[in-house]
């Protein structure tokens, strides 16, 4: 993952972008439908033990920590992240939040009966990385559900820029340098994947599933929920 400085000094949301204000709406209505999505797939119960894996401390945006906001059942969440985010235990009674300190993730194996990640592996940095993520998710939990950003998607939505992702790697890298966005041209900021990727780089054992959510008529996130067999 990007270091706590790095993210700290970054607006990860480009929320003063003359677009961002449709970006939010988009992505409001993406995680209405990840939310359900969720509760269909994993059928969580009041005493589901659950943790949300990359939050933010960020409350204004209302995309944001989607989860917390709606689920029922605050005393079962718990979360973590690369940032401070204690701001959600008063937010949100109940929850409880570990910092990430380091690669794996600051619980015990098969602590959850369930852990998600909403657009965070798209963060974690290289393939390898990406992999050791997934394999932290199965590790902690008997169950996963991530959701990641579809590199096909015509619009980039860390950027706002159209197609550009669409090039080789080290093409649309060497362009987000020429434009600027140094941080978003960094693989250990930014790394899109495809489902076939994505895939390769899911747990060798347990059962996964994983599909294409749409918005405005395209692909637009990837969507992985995994079983332990």
């Amino acid at each position: 993952m990007a270091s706590t400085a790095t993210a700290n000094s970054v607006d990860y949301f480009n929320s003063r972008h003359p677009l961002h204000v449709i970006k939010e709406r988009v992505a409001l209505g993406a995680r209405r439908r990840m939310y359900r999505r969720v509760l269909e797939m994993a059928r969580p119960t009041s005493e589901t033990r659950i943790v949300d894996v990359g939050t933010t401390p960020d409350l204004n945006l209302a995309y944001n920590n989607f989860f917390e906001r709606w689920y029922p059942h605050p005393d079962r969440l718990s979360a973590c992240s690369i940032e401070d985010c204690s701001n959600l235990e008063t937010s949100f009674p109940g929850l409880s939040f570990e910092r990430i300190t380091g690669r794996d993730l600051p619980y015990g194996d098969r602590e959850f009966d369930l852990a998600l990640s909403f657009a965070v592996l798209e963060h974690v940095g290289s393939a390898e990385r990406q992999r050791h993520f997934l394999l932290e998710l199965a590790r902690i939990a008997d169950a996963f559900v991530v959701y990641t950003p579809y590199r096909y998607f015509p619009m980039e939505m860390h950027t706002l820029l159209p197609l550009l992702h669409w090039l080789p790697v080290n093409w649309h890298r060497a362009f987000l340098r020429r434009l600027g966005m140094r941080f978003w041209a960094d693989e250990e900021n930014l790394n899109l994947l495809s489902r076939r990727t994505l895939r390769s780089l899911l747990p060798p054992s347990g059962r996964a599933d994983v599909r294409l959510v749409w918005s405005l008529g395209c692909p637009s996130n990837i969507e992985v929920y995994w079983r332990r067999s």
